[in-house]
């Protein structure tokens, strides 16, 4: 595949990673809320949860959305419950860093989950796979491993912007505003996923 191929789809790996989603969301939360390194395990949860999902819509599993109607149903309001079970932790958030594992970040697993429920990542991998491959297993392989480093780095950095924020902002009430008004936001993508 040649350069000219590489940099489109580097480039719309990044517009779609780095751009706000409820994944992102959680990433901005994670970073005001918990230490550095727990952000980066939901980051890798979610960068390779949506690199399996890429590949499974690229070898066509997409199509069986339309195959078994149920399915896409039972995806949206598996969503839906999700983000706003994560709303609800997210607004009930005290502002303090945690002691202990009395409030635990949101994990790997959940990361991985995550992009599985989120909308966002399916359309940005439908698209994707619809404008920048023939189906062609080498072409899905290789915009995968593009996409890979580039939605890692661009969830972490809604971490670090996170972190940044906690750094900076030394009253835990700030920080409950700015947890709630994400949480508000996670909820609010929710009627995205009901009303689509």
């Amino acid at each position: 595949m040649s350069l000219a191929m590489i940099l489109p789809m580097s480039a719309f790996a990044l517009a779609a990673s780095i751009s706000p989603g409820p994944v992102n969301l959680v990433c901005l939360s994670s970073g005001t809320r918990y230490p550095l390194s727990q952000g980066l395990v939901f980051v890798t949860g979610a960068t390779l949860g949506f690199i399996v999902l890429f590949i499974a819509v690229g070898l066509g599993l997409y199509s069986l959305l339309a195959v078994v109607p149920g399915l896409t149903e039972a995806l949206r309001w598996a969503g839906v419950g999700f983000l706003l079970y994560l709303s609800w932790r997210l607004f009930r958030d005290d502002g303090r860093l945690p002691d202990g594992d009395a409030h635990r970040a949101p994990g790997f697993m959940a990361g991985a989950l995550m992009q599985w429920l989120n909308p966002k990542a399916w359309l940005a991998s439908a698209s994707g796979i619809g404008a920048y491959t023939s189906g062609d297993l080498h072409q899905v392989m290789l915009f995968a491993a593009l996409y890979l480093p580039i939605c890692w780095l661009s969830l972490g950095s809604w971490v670090y912007a996170g972190a940044f924020l906690r750094r900076h902002v030394h009253r835990p009430a700030v920080l409950v505003a700015v947890n709630r008004t994400l949480a508000m936001l996670l909820a609010g993508s929710c009627l995205f996923l009901l009303f689509e």
